[in-house]
């Protein structure tokens, strides 16, 4: 086997009662004060060597991008979107999330029949969606789409540091860590911050 075997994830519940294609939509950038958020969907095929727990942020850095080329092959269907950081400077980075998984959605390739948000806040509002609180525990799908956000992200992050290695984009990938707010104070915000989030803001 590729991956070695995990427990059995809600993906294997909801096929037992029949759904097929499912869905697994997660997040990678709402917290960070630079660079776009991002969202994925992934519709898993019902026997994929992959560990039915695929939680992003605890997979080592050279892993994710293993799995991520993995998912990318195997999958039914895949989509990463991305907001930019001036959307959501205009609208809030919640607003910013949704609007990227509705879009992921939307770009597959197949229509789910069950959708799998993790969180708690869904823009999808109908009786073929769930959300579940740290689903990329527990839902195979989640946990790959939790994967596709995150490396595709910290790629774009690492190619900003090129264009503002100040910052150190390419360790903080955008987070306020001590380092990346000392550089904010003495360089300022460059224009992938997002200016309206504390941190940010104050140096404008």
């Amino acid at each position: 086997m590729l991956f070695p075997s995990s427990p059995t994830s809600i993906d294997d519940e909801l096929r037992q009662r029949g759904y097929t294609l499912i869905a697994g939509v997660d997040e990678a950038g709402r917290g960070p004060l630079a660079g776009p958020v991002f969202a994925a969907a992934v519709i898993l095929p019902d026997d994929c060597d992959l560990p039915h727990s695929l939680d992003s942020k605890k997979i080592p850095a050279r892993r994710r991008e293993e799995l991520h080329d993995a998912i990318r092959e195997i999958s039914i269907s895949w989509h990463v979107s991305r907001i930019d950081s001036q959307v959501i400077d205009e609208t809030n980075i919640l607003q910013a999330t949704l609007k990227a998984m509705v879009d992921a959605v939307k770009s597959l390739s197949r229509t789910p029949e069950m959708i799998l948000v993790d969180g708690i806040h869904s823009p999808f509002i109908d009786s073929h969606t769930r959300t579940l609180k740290k689903g990329d525990g527990v839902s195979q799908a989640i946990g790959a789409a939790s994967i596709l956000a995150k490396v595709q992200r910290d790629r774009l992050m690492l190619a900003y540091h090129e264009e503002f290695p100040q910052y150190g984009f390419d360790r903080n990938k955008g987070y306020g860590t001590a380092e990346h707010l000392r550089a904010i104070a003495k360089h300022g915000p460059c224009p992938i911050h997002r200016r309206t989030f504390r941190g940010v803001k104050e140096y404008l």
